[in-house]
């Protein structure tokens, strides 16, 4: 079994410092915030540029080729809600390390962009969503089931799509927490791939608090089969959750050095 993949979440544009950097085309804090992600472990980074309306094409394409001169063709996630911006972006790709991600579809207004990851042999994140939260498993399982289709009809292989269940937050939405996990365990009965945003849980939780609910729920959703999840790479108990996990799922072999690796 392949090792759990971990998305780093850092590089967005929500954050002041990295909407400066990508306004003045600034490299040295999204450089900054990328080694940390990969010295933490992250597998792919998340480039999140925002809706970029009016310069998305150019900024994607400068933020990819940026990062993957600067870090060894690092694998990356073309996070925006402008479509132009992720083909840019892709054009200017370099595979060696793994294909491009597009982040994200929907089952809704957004289920196009299967269509431009199909055309473009990327993965594609597939949120179980047409408008807002679904309702129930059904709900999700409806889109999940639509999604897949529409990647297949155009060529996709099963395995490029990542389906993502929304993570929900707590806080409010307690009762929802296991339909959560029981929809995991269905796509992976499906034979499926799947991610999300996973620290969505703890927002709004007091700071001290979200790690330890973030890794607790990392490992009861690996072990209903969770695949990957766009997170803070930068949290220590998170990715060493992650790498116990892993050991118990027998995706890394176990040595003592095993939070090292």
């Amino acid at each position: 079994m392949a090792k759990f993949i971990t998305i780093g979440e850092r590089i967005h544009c929500i954050s002041p410092v990295i909407r400066k950097a990508m306004a003045e085309r600034d490299p040295e804090p999204i450089i900054k915030r990328a080694k940390e992600q990969l010295d933490a472990g992250a597998t792919y980074l998340d480039v999140n540029i925002g809706p970029a309306e009016s310069d998305g094409e150019e900024l994607m394409k400068w933020a990819v080729q940026l990062l993957q001169s600067e870090f060894d063709n690092v694998p990356l996630a073309l996070d925006t809600a402008n479509k132009k911006a992720i083909e840019a972006g892709i054009s200017v790709y370099n595979r060696a390390k793994g294909k491009p991600i597009v982040n994200s579809a929907d089952a809704g207004g957004r289920i196009e962009n299967i269509d431009l990851a199909a055309a473009n042999d990327a993965i594609v994140i597939a949120l179980c969503s047409a408008e807002g939260v679904p309702s129930d498993n059904d709900e999700r399982m409806m889109h999940c089931q639509n999604m897949l289709e529409r990647g297949l009809e155009h060529g996709m292989e099963a395995e490029d799509l990542w389906f993502d269940p929304l993570f929900l937050v707590v806080k409010g939405m307690q009762d929802k927490q296991m339909d959560v996990l029981e929809a995991i365990k269905m796509f992976s009965d499906m034979g499926l791939n799947s991610t999300g945003g996973l620290s969505n849980n703890s927002n709004g939780m007091p700071k001290h608090i979200r790690p330890i609910m973030d890794s607790a729920l990392v490992a009861m959703a690996m072990m209903q089969g969770l695949t990957s999840a766009i997170v803070n790479p930068c949290d220590l108990r998170l990715m060493e959750t992650i790498k116990s996990c892993d050991v118990f799922k027998g995706n890394t072999l176990y040595a003592d050095s095993y939070l090292e690796i």
